[in-house]
């Protein structure tokens, strides 16, 4: 089942029939980052250096039949010439920040991330503070898959800092439904060839956080290193001071590409685990905090739901005995604990097997909501079950489906698609508005109307309305995601 999410919206009772009406101005409807694009699409405005790169136009065959064209920033390995070495760097200096891309990696392409690069002549990985190593580390140049074994050093797998820290390299068998075959092998979180990419990069400091397809794959502080010689490799590393410098993509083989880069500036006193909990909200008057980043909220607000014995089915849990009921819930827990984490200030589901949806403690009838989410995968996907039901869709709109999150996915005879879409790029946070009364249910999704006040039927037994009570469920489709402020009002 695909995903979903509800958000509260603003209830009010006109001539005896119920009229959803726009957002509390009380509660901003949008999420403001402060991020600012790096690429615009047409031209190499705000960067220089390297000849080798360009603008292309891609071709996207979405799930709705349509064609979507995307620009992208290309690496142009043919126009190679004698002097360049393939160093594109934006003309603005960085000190710390968080930058979040989308990248393609052609079969055995390598490139990287320069991070405080003095100039376009250097080699970033060691006149800069450091390279985060963007390679399809799992291509035949870098691993023997018929031996099972590496043909590069672990300072060299993708997202390392490049012969100081290595990355991890443990997704083997750990994917849902299949997934692992999205990933290029060895161990690898990067992508097959040809598949997009999603990063996040921040940087505080000298601590460097690197995420590749929602998973945190390296975690370094370069300030332990002279950069003398000191690092794994046993190079000198004379740029790992740097206090500040240009981002730089680092040529490398291959025609590799990228898209939605943007960079969000962070102060000087910034500190990594502050990065998200900055953005944690104060609940709406009336509203309660399900969760607001603190930890205990994953235990004392929520609960596990697991698919054992069908127990995700309303119908089976309310069928089973008090006994049969609490034994089935600690199973479901211990997948929830497994799973489910907070870190910086955010509820984080990792995608892996053994792991399923989450659960309000507290049955709902009626009831506003407000939430905020955020897809970390190129094709993610989760929503929100309502009354126990799936569901308000959450999906990658602009790389897979071509309609908008916020939609009632498994709806056969009311409307399913949301109106419009309204997603933010994947790592962008979105926020959902959501009201169900009775039958009906209205979701605003960044602050635009996606569904109408439409009837959300039951899918697990479609001869039957939809439950009068149950509980609300952020949904397990095998992709990482994210959720904070999640505040509700029963109505």
């Amino acid at each position: 089942m695909k995903g979903w999410m509800v958000l509260a919206a603003s209830v009010a009772l006109v001539g005896g029939g119920c009229c959803l009406c726009a957002n509390d101005a009380s509660y901003p409807e949008t999420v403001s980052e402060g991020f600012v694009s790096l690429f615009n699409g047409t031209d190499l405005t705000g960067w220089f250096g390297s000849k080798m790169y360009g603008v292309e136009t891609v071709e996207m065959k979405l799930n709705n039949g349509t064609v979507r064209k995307v620009p992208v920033l290309a690496f142009l390995p043919d126009r190679k010439a004698e002097g360049d070495g393939g160093n594109l760097l934006t003309e603005k200096e960085y000190r710390n920040f968080i930058l979040r891309f989308e990248f393609l990696l052609p079969a055995n392409g390598d490139s990287g991330l320069g991070i405080r690069v003095p100039d376009e002549k250097v080699d970033a990985a060691y006149a800069g503070l450091c390279e985060i190593q963007l390679l399809d580390d799992g291509g035949s140049d870098y691993y023997d898959a018929a031996a099972k074994a590496d043909r590069i050093r672990p300072y060299q797998y993708a997202g390392s800092v490049f012969g100081i820290a290595p990355a991890r390299r443990d997704n083997v068998g750990r994917q849902i439904w299949g997934k692992d075959a999205n990933f290029t092998g060895g161990g690898s979180y990067v992508r097959k060839p040809g598949m997009w990419n999603f990063a996040e990069v921040k940087v505080i400091g000298r601590e460097i956080e690197v995420w590749l397809n929602g998973y945190l794959v390296t975690k370094a502080d370069v300030s332990a290193y002279r950069g003398d010689g000191d690092t794994m490799d046993g190079r000198a590393h004379p740029g790992i001071r740097n206090a500040k410098g240009h981002l730089s993509w680092c040529g490398g083989s291959g025609a590799v590409k990228w898209k939605n880069i943007r960079v969000k500036e962070l102060p000087d006193d910034a500190k990594m685990g502050d990065v998200c909990p900055a953005q944690t909200r104060k609940a709406p008057a009336g509203f309660t905090v399900y969760f607001d980043g603190k930890a205990e909220q994953l235990r004392t607000m929520w609960k596990g739901v697991t698919t054992e014995e069908k127990f995700d089915n309303p119908i089976v849990r309310q069928a089973a005995t008090p006994a049969k009921r609490a034994e089935m819930q600690k199973k479901a827990d211990a997948q929830r604990d497994a799973h489910w984490h907070v870190r910086n200030g955010c509820l984080y589901f990792d995608g892996y097997k053994g792991g399923y949806s989450l659960a309000t403690h507290k049955d709902l009838k009626d009831f506003e909501l407000w939430a905020d989410w955020r897809t970390l995968s190129i094709t993610g996907d989760s929503g929100l079950y309502l009354r126990g039901s799936p569901q308000v869709q959450i999906w990658d709109a602009h790389n897979q489906w071509g309609i908008g999150s916020g939609g009632l996915y498994n709806n056969k005879q009311n409307p399913s698609d949301a109106l419009t879409v309204a997603d933010r790029p994947v790592g962008d946070w979105n926020r959902f508005h959501v009201i169900m009364k009775g039958e009906k249910v209205t979701v605003w999704l960044n602050g635009a109307l996606v569904v109408d006040n439409v009837t959300l039927e039951n899918y697990w037994d479609r001869n039957r309305a939809i439950f009068p009570v149950e509980q609300l469920e952020l949904q397990c489709h095998g992709d990482p995601t994210e959720w904070r402020n999640i505040f509700i009002k029963e109505l």
